[in-house]
């Protein structure tokens, strides 16, 4: 049985029902029950309400597990290790973020899951995402009612990645042998700019979408509100001054899946109904 920690976000969902497409047992774990029909999880999968910043709460949901894919949140690595070795998992699959390679004095609270997963005695995998592609649903409500996305840095482009080829990559690694002690970045196939993304949501949507560049100082006001101010001065520093690394697409996810990783023009036309 695989546990997956974070089951109704951007990779989570993707990854329960690809692991129940590939006959897994699964239990989904995450603070709040699904809701509503588009909320609902695939028949079969077993839901645990819990918080990782609670590693006791996670005892329930890692019974009879032998893997566990784990997404950093809490502040005790430690313990949900401790939970999960207890409860007799062999496998633990991390996604993590590249920032910890390419800027490790800004990330470091995802550099310290990846240490503990590490020493953990454990089998483990490293997946350290690039900048996902569903971030761009920050943009939705603003597309929809006006047409616009705002964003700083309008012509520098990054490789993001579709959280569904993330998701799939994590269903390889946490179903094969082999991958025991591996660090794999996961990105895009090529990079594109704030102006592009937008370009390709108006194209999904049929539509004109107006594309206003912010300035460094109004997109921390936003990034702060939802991560602590040393991320988000790390994230603005990826989106304004990316370093080389940081530019160049991974081949991990073509390695990986044996298909190339999918394009953010891709991803936006699987989403368009969230920016119509």
């Amino acid at each position: 049985m695989i546990v997956v920690t974070g089951a109704t976000g951007n990779v989570g969902r993707a990854l329960v029902g690809m692991l129940v497409e590939a006959g897994e047992r699964v239990t989904a774990v995450s603070r709040r029950a699904p809701e509503g029909a588009g909320g609902a999880l695939p028949t079969g999968v077993r839901h645990v309400s819990a918080d990782l910043a609670d590693p006791a709460a996670l005892r329930p949901a890692l019974e009879g597990a032998d893997a566990l894919f784990l997404l950093v949140a809490g502040e005790d690595p430690l313990g949900v290790l401790e939970q999960a070795r207890a409860a007799g998992v062999r496998r633990i699959v991390l996604l993590s973020s590249q920032g910890v390679g390419t800027r490790p004095e800004a990330y470091g609270h995802p550099a310290a899951f990846e240490a503990a997963v590490a020493a953990s005695g454990l089998e483990w995998t490293v997946l350290r995402s690039g900048g996902l592609a569903s971030n761009a649903y920050a943009w939705a409500e603003p597309v929809r009612s006006g047409r616009t996305a705002a964003a700083p840095f309008g012509d520098v482009g990054l490789p993001f990645v579709d959280p569904e080829d993330v998701a799939a990559v994590a269903a390889v690694v946490l179903r094969e042998d082999g991958h025991h002690g591996a660090t794999y970045v996961l990105t895009g196939p090529a990079p594109v700019t704030p102006r592009e993304r937008a370009a390709a949501i108006a194209e999904a949507i049929g539509a004109d979408v107006d594309f206003r560049e912010q300035t460094a100082a109004q997109a921390r006001a936003q990034l702060v509100e939802v991560m602590p101010p040393a991320v988000a001065d790390g994230t603005l520093a990826i989106l304004g001054a990316p370093t080389p690394e940081e530019r160049r697409p991974s081949p991990d996810v073509e390695r990986l899946l044996g298909r190339p990783a999918r394009d953010f023009a891709a991803w936006a036309r699987r989403n368009a109904v969230a920016f119509r």
